[in-house]
């Protein structure tokens, strides 16, 4: 008799296993807490399913038929097994050799991963790290794609989506070393006239441009002659030309001098971007997932 599993209420299984451990239909019911007559009826579902009586009585006992004995150690295999998946088992970040993926702009990259890098191989030193940029996290399908388990950056909106505010990231104007704007504070005039290198990260993707908004609240005119998908593009332009960029702070503090760029002093719009750590709801209530959560917050907010 060939029976399709779907076809079996899993419970059935369950109140057999538990008849055939405890030789007792009372027994049974008190240890599934439920009256005999309910096991009584389970057992009758599963031998109109199997076709077989499955146990018959013998003074206040049962005794199993041959069909039930053969039954009960794969029974008893299947439930085990079911009931060691489902325990959460404590997580031990030593032993975790998970690869965890991260979604991050280049500037990033720069200053904050390596510190993340630092502590992972301090305290998930057998876990492995992923670094994607934000055109990859696009092009995978955002964070409910299962790819990426956490994005730095401006919080995205969606369905299943958390995010936890780290810092506010300003932005700074910057030229090259020897460049006639450094050295001296210029006015806005003189600011309108410079040429400009953007950054966007993900072309044709409508994410806009809020330094070129920022400007034009500001009523100063920004002329962008090009555009590149990365803020180390852009400092390396700038490096080796007269045009100006708009960089995150951070960048230019600690990587600055060695990209050769400096800050311009000039009255160029404020502008800052919201950092936030942001996942799926797939990954929540994760143990590992909650772990490599606040490493990254201690690596992004580590002085």
């Amino acid at each position: 008799m060939s029976i399709q599993i779907g076809a079996i209420d899993l419970n059935l299984l369950l109140v057999l296993h538990t008849v055939l451990t405890e030789r007792s239909v009372v027994r049974a019911s008190e240890r599934l807490h439920v009256t005999p007559s309910a096991i009584s009826n389970s057992l009758a579902r599963l031998r109109a399913l199997l076709g077989d009586p499955l146990v018959t009585r013998k003074g206040r006992g049962i005794v199993p038929t041959p069909r039930a004995l053969a039954l009960a150690p794969a029974i008893g295999r299947g439930l085990r097994e079911m009931e060691l998946a489902l325990h959460e088992v404590p997580f031990e970040p030593l032993r975790c050799k998970q690869t965890f993926t991260l979604a991050i702009a280049d500037a990033g990259q720069l200053t904050w991963v390596p510190r993340i890098a630092a502590l992972m191989r301090k305290e998930l030193p057998n876990a492995r790290l992923s670094v994607v940029g934000i055109d990859s996290l696009v092009s995978l399908g955002d964070l409910g794609s299962g790819q990426v388990d956490l994005h730095l950056g401006v919080a995205g909106q969606g369905a299943g989506l958390h995010f936890e505010p780290l810092l506010t990231e300003r932005t700074v104007l910057v030229a090259r070393r020897g460049h006639p704007v450094l050295g001296k504070r210029q006015s806005a005039r003189a600011l309108g006239g410079l040429r400009h290198v953007r950054v966007e990260m993900v072309p044709g993707k409508g994410f806009g441009d809020a330094v070129g908004a920022a400007y034009a609240r500001a009523g100063i005119p920004r002329e962008v002659v090009m555009t590149v998908p990365t803020f180390t593009a852009a400092a390396a332009v700038v490096a080796a030309t007269d045009l100006v960029a708009t960089l995150p702070e951070s960048l230019v503090h600690e990587h600055g001098a060695r990209l050769t760029v400096h800050p311009v002093d000039a009255p160029h719009p404020s502008h800052s971007v919201r950092i936030s750590m942001c996942w799926h709801e797939r990954t929540h209530a994760d143990p590992a997932a909650r772990f490599f959560r606040e490493l990254v917050r201690r690596g992004v907010l580590a002085a």
